[in-house]
């Protein structure tokens, strides 16, 4: 085994790790930054206007006046 690349690996392993430690402590340093960029964000169901809510209601209302018609027009007068 060389010696030598062993040291420049653990050399290149050791500046990858204090780059991470850096980071880190870096998002230690600044909690309030993230945590507003997360409350920013806009939750919640969209609302309908006032179109959009008729055309919901008119489907529906077709919807059910549909599943309220007899299936077999047959069955019905036997039963």
């Amino acid at each position: 085994m060389n010696i030598n690349k062993a040291i420049r690996e653990l050399y290149a392993e050791k500046k990858r790790l204090d780059n991470v430690i850096a980071s880190l402590e870096e998002m230690q340093q600044t909690p309030a930054l993230v945590s507003a960029a997360v409350s920013e964000k806009k939750r919640g169901r969209r609302s309908m206007d006032e179109q959009a809510r008729a055309q919901v209601s008119d489907r529906m209302k077709r919807y059910w006046a549909g599943r309220r018609k007899p299936a077999d027009p047959v069955q019905q007068t036997n039963a």
